[in-house]
């Protein structure tokens, strides 16, 4: 656990749902005193009330560690919409398709935020019979390497994990593909957009 629940992220929240510390305290069965003293910073909630108190500000445990309220405005799922979150300690990848609290490794993940490519990440695109053959002039050392290549429509993700010292590339269904994502371990995330290849599928 990278962080603690804070008085001031309680009281915030408590107040947004329009409760008083008395109110609060009834619910998760503690003293109003109790509430006025976390949220005064002179004490904190043990660990065993996290799950109730959670439960009591609407929120679930990671977002009251993290001091956020998420809320996924992405029902329908839209495939574009997808947020990627890598952790920087077992490089494990996640997909959600909206916004999501992530956790990995006790590490609370910020989604990725792509850039637009430039010369040192600059994603290839050429058709091979149905497919979209993608590929990168990109380092792949131990140190320096593309993580992974994702190929994003409105039904689906398609996803190629990659490794070092193996070759930035990865074969795509073309079906629907609106954008292509590439993850450099030192850089960050890519995008090459629908626009910037709409015309090699024609060909």
């Amino acid at each position: 656990m990278d962080k603690y629940v804070t008085g001031a992220v309680i009281r915030k929240l408590r107040e947004e749902q329009k409760m008083t510390q008395e109110e609060l305290g009834r619910k998760i069965s503690v003293s109003s005193k109790a509430i006025s003293k976390w949220e005064t910073g002179q004490g904190f909630p043990d660990i065993s009330l996290l799950e109730v108190l959670a439960r009591a500000l609407n929120i679930s445990v990671i977002e009251l560690l993290a001091g956020a309220d998420i809320r996924n405005e992405n029902r329908a799922s839209n495939m574009k919409k997808v947020k990627f979150y890598v952790c920087p300690v077992c490089g494990n990848v996640i997909q959600a398709t909206g916004e999501a609290v992530v956790s990995c490794c006790g590490i609370t993940l910020p989604a990725l935020v792509p850039e637009y490519m430039d010369e040192d990440h600059r994603i290839g695109v050429e058709v091979v019979e149905d497919e979209y053959f993608v590929h990168l002039a990109h380092p792949m050392s131990k140190e320096h390497y593309i993580s992974f290549i994702a190929a994003v429509s409105d039904q689906e993700i398609q996803f190629v994990k990659l490794y070092p010292e193996g070759n930035a590339e990865g074969r795509f269904k073309i079906r629907g593909v609106k954008k292509i994502f590439a993850y450099c371990n030192r850089h960050g995330m890519y995008e090459k957009g629908a626009g910037d290849f709409a015309s090699v599928a024609e060909h």
